[in-house]
């Protein structure tokens, strides 16, 4: 998946006026490319649209319109986005309720190295976590982290002649399995080509 550039990015007036439907086209992506593990943790599976779009609010939010910041968010956002041999998503730990999830995120320190992608009859693929910052310490975590799972060639041959895929966290103080189901797995599939 080719990474963004500024011409790839509208102009702040520009996105202004094309805000509403960019944004519900996002949205609607986004909400496509999300799975729940389980009641507090989700995946959501980035690509260029969800990039894109996270860059343009960014701007817009911080009134960014200079080359130089442009490319300063061109720089954090683009390693998001897929590069054919991997899938990326952003983990969202979330517990409504601020005191438990201080409680939570005090208890998950390390959670997010547990997190695996699992391809029918293929051992797991487990994510490289934040490679950005580390984003947990002292037995705390993070609600938000960065992922990426790398696929070999088998596991890539796999998912395109139909195998399922299914995504997980392999530790006991949050033990999760979700399957991606039919819709979710095409839309991922498409992130090898």
């Amino acid at each position: 998946m080719d990474k963004l550039t500024r011409a790839d990015l509208l102009s702040l007036e520009r996105y202004a006026a094309e805000r509403p439907a960019f944004r519900e086209r996002a949205i609607a992506h986004k909400r496509a490319r999300t799975l729940a593990l389980g009641p507090h943790a989700t995946l959501l599976f980035e690509d260029r649209l969800t990039i894109q779009y996270q860059i343009q609010e960014m701007l817009r939010v911080e009134r960014i319109f200079e080359p130089e910041g442009i490319e300063d968010e061109l720089a954090a956002y683009n390693p998001l986005i897929p590069d054919g041999r991997n899938l990326k998503a952003t983990m969202l730990l979330e517990f409504p309720d601020e005191a438990e999830r201080r409680r939570r995120l005090a208890e998950l320190g390390g959670i997010e190295h547990r997190v695996y992608a699992e391809v029918d009859g293929l051992p797991r693929v487990f994510a490289h976590a934040d490679e950005d910052l580390p984003r947990s310490s002292e037995g705390k975590t993070s609600a938000v982290h960065f992922l990426r799972f790398e696929f070999d060639e088998a596991q890539v041959i796999a998912l395109r002649g139909g195998a399922g895929l299914a995504f997980g966290v392999d530790d006991p103080r949050m033990p999760l399995h979700a399957d991606t189901g039919a819709l979710l797995r095409a839309a991922l599939l498409a992130d090898f080509d």
